[in-house]
Protein backbone atom coordinates (compact mmCIF):
# COMPACT_ATOMS: atom_id res chain seq x y z
CA UNK A 1 0.00 0.00 0.00
CA UNK A 2 2.97 2.31 0.63
CA UNK A 3 4.09 2.19 -3.03
CA UNK A 4 0.59 3.02 -4.29
CA UNK A 5 0.20 6.05 -2.00
CA UNK A 6 3.73 7.22 -2.89
CA UNK A 7 2.91 7.12 -6.63
CA UNK A 8 -0.38 8.94 -6.08
CA UNK A 9 1.39 11.61 -4.02
CA UNK A 10 4.06 12.02 -6.72
CA UNK A 11 1.35 12.45 -9.42
CA UNK A 12 -0.29 15.17 -7.35
CA UNK A 13 3.05 16.81 -6.58
CA UNK A 14 4.38 16.90 -10.19
CA UNK A 15 1.14 17.55 -12.09
CA UNK A 16 -0.95 19.52 -9.63
CA UNK A 17 -3.84 17.16 -10.46
CA UNK A 18 -5.60 14.61 -8.34
CA UNK A 19 -4.90 11.00 -9.40
CA UNK A 20 -8.47 10.73 -10.77
CA UNK A 21 -8.03 13.84 -12.93
CA UNK A 22 -4.59 12.66 -14.09
CA UNK A 23 -5.78 9.23 -15.22
CA UNK A 24 -8.91 10.67 -16.87
CA UNK A 25 -6.78 13.07 -18.94
CA UNK A 26 -4.29 10.31 -19.73
CA UNK A 27 -7.12 8.04 -20.97
CA UNK A 28 -8.54 10.82 -23.18
CA UNK A 29 -5.08 11.55 -24.62
CA UNK A 30 -4.53 7.88 -25.50
CA UNK A 31 -7.98 7.68 -27.12
CA UNK A 32 -7.38 10.85 -29.19
CA UNK A 33 -3.92 9.66 -30.22
CA UNK A 34 -5.21 6.29 -31.42
CA UNK A 35 -8.16 7.88 -33.25
CA UNK A 36 -6.03 10.46 -35.06
CA UNK A 37 -3.21 8.06 -35.88
CA UNK A 38 -5.73 5.61 -37.34
CA UNK A 39 -6.65 8.26 -39.91
CA UNK A 40 -3.18 8.14 -41.42
CA UNK A 41 -1.13 5.42 -43.05
CA UNK A 42 1.64 4.06 -40.89
CA UNK A 43 5.20 4.46 -42.29
CA UNK A 44 5.53 0.68 -42.62
CA UNK A 45 2.40 0.46 -44.78
CA UNK A 46 3.26 3.47 -46.95
CA UNK A 47 5.51 1.62 -49.40
CA UNK A 48 3.47 -1.58 -49.52
CA UNK A 49 1.45 -2.28 -52.67
CA UNK A 50 -2.31 -1.92 -52.31
CA UNK A 51 -4.26 -4.99 -51.28
CA UNK A 52 -7.12 -5.99 -53.56
CA UNK A 53 -10.01 -7.74 -51.91
CA UNK A 54 -11.18 -10.97 -53.48
CA UNK A 55 -14.75 -9.73 -53.09
CA UNK A 56 -14.36 -7.09 -55.78
CA UNK A 57 -15.52 -7.78 -59.30
CA UNK A 58 -12.38 -6.52 -61.02
CA UNK A 59 -11.33 -8.65 -63.96
CA UNK A 60 -7.59 -8.44 -64.40
CA UNK A 61 -7.52 -10.50 -67.59
CA UNK A 62 -9.79 -8.09 -69.52
CA UNK A 63 -8.81 -4.49 -68.69
CA UNK A 64 -10.83 -1.80 -70.41
CA UNK A 65 -8.49 0.03 -72.79
CA UNK A 66 -8.47 3.80 -72.76
CA UNK A 67 -9.85 5.00 -76.08
CA UNK A 68 -7.65 7.19 -78.24
CA UNK A 69 -8.56 10.89 -77.99
CA UNK A 70 -10.74 12.07 -80.86
CA UNK A 71 -9.36 15.12 -82.66
CA UNK A 72 -12.17 17.62 -83.08
CA UNK A 73 -10.36 20.47 -84.83
CA UNK A 74 -12.08 23.83 -84.56
CA UNK A 75 -15.45 23.88 -82.83
CA UNK A 76 -17.68 26.46 -81.18
CA UNK A 77 -18.79 26.59 -77.56
CA UNK A 78 -22.28 25.23 -78.34
CA UNK A 79 -20.62 22.29 -80.12
CA UNK A 80 -18.41 21.68 -77.05
CA UNK A 81 -21.33 21.48 -74.56
CA UNK A 82 -22.39 17.88 -75.33
CA UNK A 83 -18.93 16.66 -74.23
CA UNK A 84 -19.74 17.12 -70.53
CA UNK A 85 -19.71 13.45 -69.54
CA UNK A 86 -23.47 12.93 -69.63
CA UNK A 87 -23.11 10.68 -72.70
CA UNK A 88 -20.75 7.77 -71.84
CA UNK A 89 -19.99 7.23 -75.54
CA UNK A 90 -18.46 10.72 -75.86
CA UNK A 91 -15.20 11.92 -74.34
CA UNK A 92 -15.21 14.46 -71.51
CA UNK A 93 -13.77 17.74 -72.75
CA UNK A 94 -13.06 21.17 -71.35
CA UNK A 95 -11.36 24.27 -72.74
CA UNK A 96 -8.68 26.52 -71.29
CA UNK A 97 -7.65 29.64 -73.19
CA UNK A 98 -9.41 28.32 -76.27
CA UNK A 99 -7.58 24.97 -76.27
CA UNK A 100 -9.76 21.89 -75.79
CA UNK A 101 -8.46 19.03 -73.64
CA UNK A 102 -9.76 15.48 -73.29
CA UNK A 103 -10.05 14.83 -69.53
CA UNK A 104 -11.81 11.47 -69.92
CA UNK A 105 -8.99 9.64 -68.12
CA UNK A 106 -9.88 11.61 -64.96
CA UNK A 107 -13.58 10.72 -64.96
CA UNK A 108 -13.52 10.57 -61.14
CA UNK A 109 -12.73 14.32 -61.13
CA UNK A 110 -14.65 15.51 -64.20
CA UNK A 111 -17.41 12.95 -64.77
CA UNK A 112 -21.06 13.51 -63.79
CA UNK A 113 -21.46 14.04 -60.05
CA UNK A 114 -17.74 14.65 -59.53
CA UNK A 115 -16.18 17.75 -57.93
CA UNK A 116 -15.22 19.49 -61.20
CA UNK A 117 -18.08 18.33 -63.45
CA UNK A 118 -19.33 21.91 -63.77
CA UNK A 119 -16.28 22.77 -65.93
CA UNK A 120 -16.78 20.07 -68.54
CA UNK A 121 -18.15 20.91 -71.95
CA UNK A 122 -17.25 24.56 -71.35
CA UNK A 123 -14.51 27.16 -71.64
CA UNK A 124 -13.45 27.57 -68.00
CA UNK A 125 -10.40 29.86 -68.11
CA UNK A 126 -11.87 32.61 -65.93
CA UNK A 127 -13.04 30.19 -63.23
CA UNK A 128 -9.62 28.53 -63.05
CA UNK A 129 -7.82 31.88 -62.90
CA UNK A 130 -10.07 33.05 -60.06
CA UNK A 131 -10.20 29.59 -58.43
CA UNK A 132 -13.96 30.01 -58.55
CA UNK A 133 -16.83 27.54 -58.69
CA UNK A 134 -19.42 30.24 -59.45
CA UNK A 135 -21.39 29.47 -62.61
CA UNK A 136 -21.04 33.08 -63.81
CA UNK A 137 -17.23 32.69 -63.80
CA UNK A 138 -17.19 29.59 -66.01
CA UNK A 139 -16.31 31.30 -69.28
CA UNK A 140 -13.32 32.48 -71.29
CA UNK A 141 -13.45 36.19 -70.40
CA UNK A 142 -9.97 37.22 -69.23
CA UNK A 143 -10.32 40.99 -69.72
CA UNK A 144 -10.27 42.29 -66.12
CA UNK A 145 -7.92 39.70 -64.59
CA UNK A 146 -4.72 40.90 -62.92
CA UNK A 147 -1.21 39.41 -63.19
CA UNK A 148 -1.46 36.99 -60.23
CA UNK A 149 -4.76 35.61 -61.55
CA UNK A 150 -3.28 35.18 -65.03
CA UNK A 151 -0.30 33.40 -63.46
CA UNK A 152 -2.69 30.97 -61.72
CA UNK A 153 -4.40 30.33 -65.07
CA UNK A 154 -1.03 29.71 -66.72
CA UNK A 155 -0.20 27.12 -64.04
CA UNK A 156 -3.50 25.35 -64.75
CA UNK A 157 -2.82 25.48 -68.47
CA UNK A 158 0.61 23.87 -68.06
CA UNK A 159 -0.88 21.13 -65.85
CA UNK A 160 -3.48 20.35 -68.49
CA UNK A 161 -0.90 20.40 -71.27
CA UNK A 162 1.22 17.85 -69.37
CA UNK A 163 -1.62 15.59 -68.26
CA UNK A 164 -4.31 15.60 -70.97
CA UNK A 165 -4.25 15.44 -74.77
CA UNK A 166 -5.25 18.55 -76.68
CA UNK A 167 -8.04 17.60 -79.09
CA UNK A 168 -9.19 20.85 -80.60
CA UNK A 169 -9.58 24.58 -80.45
CA UNK A 170 -12.54 26.80 -79.65
CA UNK A 171 -13.48 29.37 -82.26
CA UNK A 172 -16.20 32.02 -82.24
CA UNK A 173 -19.41 31.08 -84.02
CA UNK A 174 -18.98 33.94 -86.52
CA UNK A 175 -15.66 32.53 -87.70
CA UNK A 176 -17.16 29.10 -88.37
CA UNK A 177 -19.99 30.71 -90.34
CA UNK A 178 -17.45 32.79 -92.31
CA UNK A 179 -15.40 29.68 -93.11
CA UNK A 180 -18.50 27.82 -94.26
CA UNK A 181 -19.52 30.78 -96.40
CA UNK A 182 -16.00 31.01 -97.85
CA UNK A 183 -16.04 27.27 -98.71
CA UNK A 184 -19.46 27.67 -100.33
CA UNK A 185 -18.16 30.53 -102.49
CA UNK A 186 -15.08 28.50 -103.46
CA UNK A 187 -17.28 25.53 -104.38
CA UNK A 188 -19.47 27.77 -106.54
CA UNK A 189 -16.40 29.23 -108.27
CA UNK A 190 -15.06 25.75 -108.94
CA UNK A 191 -18.43 24.75 -110.44
CA UNK A 192 -18.47 27.87 -112.62
CA UNK A 193 -14.92 27.12 -113.87
CA UNK A 194 -15.96 23.57 -114.73
CA UNK A 195 -18.76 24.87 -116.99
CA UNK A 196 -16.33 26.82 -119.21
Amino acid sequence: MGLYSTIMDQITFYTGLSPTEFFTILTIMVFVYRTVSAMFVSPEDYNKPPVVSLKTNIRFDDPKPTPEPVQLGQITEPELRPYNGSDPSKPILMAIKGQIYDVSTARNFYGPGSPYAMFTGKECSRALALLSFKPEDINGNLEDLDEPELAVLEDWEYKFMEKYPKVGQLVPEKRIQQNEHKEEIEDNLNLDEGKD
